[in-house]
């Protein structure tokens, strides 16, 4: 079959697969017509909106109005869900990308066709898994790998829930200790195959953490075999950029229209 995601290449499956296995309190669902599929999900933050979590047509399906058609459908059951808006971006903590990817022009010219406005511009940046990734150690710090509730409290209560949710359901789960305590994590894979989320406590802050432990992820998504890892919805450009000299290189536009 030929591959409907030209820039993602065979990484449908593994979407659906994660846009199924949402937080237990997302409302959501999935729509189907032969030759394409469809997610569509309420905010976690505001009900009132509503996301379009992936489209996805078939090439030898396309021409025939499909990923029209499944945009309606999820707009309709959007409104019935009670969203006075509809967005193609991503809806944290469990999404496919932030927006729609540039190189994907005729989704970006369906949205537009369909009355959706660009509001918003994330982008993503790429690690070659092939450039060096020295460890490092931390005076006073301990490093440690793996799920712990700990971390997932310490995620939680610094940041937010959502940044728990993906911590917990993430490949690969890395962390620092000071005096016992949980001061820095950093995880990859909870969205298949990408970095993230990363986040140092206030009082560790100056310390490198976020560079030793970036690395450290980014070495065992090597090991799983990856050659490069998505570094995503990225905000500091200059520290990924100066740690694992990482490119900006994927540019997501974000839409939104009011339903009804």
């Amino acid at each position: 079959m030929t591959e409907p995601l030209e820039f993602d290449p065979g990484q449908l499956e593994a979407l659906v697969k994660h846009l199924s296995s949402p937080p237990a309190d997302r409302v959501w669902k999935r729509f189907d017509i032969e030759g394409g599929v469809a997610f569509a999900s309420l905010s976690h933050r505001d009900p009132a909106v509503g996301h379009i979590d992936l489209l996805a047509v078939q090439p030898q399906a396309r021409g025939r109005g499909l990923g029209k058609q499944l945009v309606r459908q999820a707009e309709e059951w959007l409104g019935g869900q009670g969203a006075r808006e509809a967005r193609f971006a991503g809806n944290p903590p469990c999404y496919a990308w932030p927006g729609i990817d540039v190189r994907y022009t005729a989704a970006a010219c369906l949205a537009e066709r369909l009355g959706y406005e660009r509001y918003h511009t994330a982008w993503n940046m790429t690690a070659d898994l092939s450039l060096p990734l020295p460890d490092e150690e931390v005076p006073g710090v301990t490093l440690h790998s793996g799920t712990d509730e700990r971390v997932l409290a310490f995620v939680h209560d610094t940041w937010n829930r959502f940044w728990a949710w993906e911590a917990e359901h993430a490949a690969g789960l890395h962390y620092a200790m000071r005096d016992g305590e949980v001061v820095a994590f950093a995880a990859w894979g909870a969205r298949p195959e990408w970095f993230g989320p990363m986040g140092t406590s206030p009082r560790a802050e100056g310390l490198g953490l976020g560079r030793v432990l970036l690395r450290r992820c980014l070495a065992e998504q090597r090991a799983a075999g990856q050659a490069q890892a998505q570094i995503g919805w990225v905000g500091p450009l200059r520290f990924y950029s100066r740690a694992v000299g990482a490119r900006a290189e994927r540019v997501f536009w974000l839409y939104r229209r009011e339903l009804g």
